[in-house]
């Protein structure tokens, strides 16, 4: 069952457009849509979810209209915004409760079996009874991961999951959305390449609400086999070269700039052809270099 986006936009109050004629098709698996703070990806996860509307396009998750039948599309959802608000001084185990007697899982023992089932499926069941205000980051975003499976969606939209997550907490919720991937849509919205690189078996960059690449991460990085390249530069060096060649990213190492140059030959003299990954064909896209 796959969810098509077709030619949405939103345009907010104040003159932004947040959206422009975004259209995709997200099959089964986990998808991930890569872009910078601000491109546009929460706007659309809202819009995915029924939080808000565009003002033009349609969406449609197999045969449900998303945005026509915004109930019916709740019953097979799950949704895990970047901020979510939770009450500390309740525990993780009676909170799920709660939140599953407000999904409408009726009876005591049913709703029971079903939060156990999540809290150890999110691994939490050892600390169901602690509080969530003394939860890490990882932890809260693995209990609302629980909280977005109640009701078994089909369809989980999970916005800036690893966002301020220490790496060993990153490494279990990834693992995590993974195994979710597995039976399910799961729509992964991010600015982190690795989660992409890591968990997604098709992706989209988005920027200024625009899609400016939807394809396959491997098929992605062979198109740009030999069309990057490596120098290390000073910073005048490092304007020259930006003058005269397409730099797309550069970075520190050990104090020192290295530029990428995206190019169908060697710019010049001291580059070193570099083996591209999907940082490069981020970057590529967000600069406006071809493959």
């Amino acid at each position: 069952m796959n969810l098509v986006i077709r030619s949405v936009s939103k345009t907010y109050g104040n003159g932004v457009r947040a959206l422009d004629d975004v259209s995709l098709t997200i099959p089964p698996g986990m998808y991930g849509l890569l872009g910078p703070n601000g491109a546009g990806k929460s706007t659309l996860m809202r819009t995915v979810a029924t939080l808000q509307e565009p003002d033009t396009g349609t969406i449609r998750f197999g045969d449900i209209d998303v945005l026509g039948e915004p109930r019916r599309a709740r019953e097979v959802l799950g949704y895990l915004p970047q901020d979510f608000g939770l009450h500390p001084r309740v525990s993780a185990e009676a909170m799920l409760m709660h939140f599953a007697a407000l999904e409408g899982i009726a009876g005591r023992s049913a709703r029971r079996e079903v939060v156990e089932s999540l809290l150890r499926q999110t691994n939490l069941w050892d600390v169901r009874r602690s509080k969530l205000g003394t939860f890490s980051g990882g932890m809260r975003q693995r209990f609302g991961v629980a909280v977005a499976l109640l009701g078994d969606p089909r369809l989980l939209i999970v916005d800036e999951p690893t966002a301020g997550l220490d790496p060993a907490e990153r490494v279990r919720f990834l693992n995590l959305l993974s195994a979710l991937g597995e039976r399910s849509v799961v729509l992964l919205s991010t600015h982190i390449v690795e989660d992409v690189s890591e968990l997604c078996t098709r992706m989209a960059i988005i920027h200024e609400g625009r899609i400016l690449l939807e394809t396959e991460p491997p098929q992605a990085i062979e198109a740009l086999a030999g069309r990057i390249w490596r120098r290390t530069v000073t910073a005048g060096e490092l304007e020259r070269l930006e003058a005269e060649h397409r730099v797309i990213s550069t970075r520190l190492l050990a104090g020192r700039t290295i530029a990428h140059v995206h190019a169908d030959g060697a710019p010049g003299p001291n580059f070193e052809a570099v083996r591209p990954d999907l940082k490069d064909v981020y970057f590529s896209a967000m600069t406006g270099a071809s493959a």
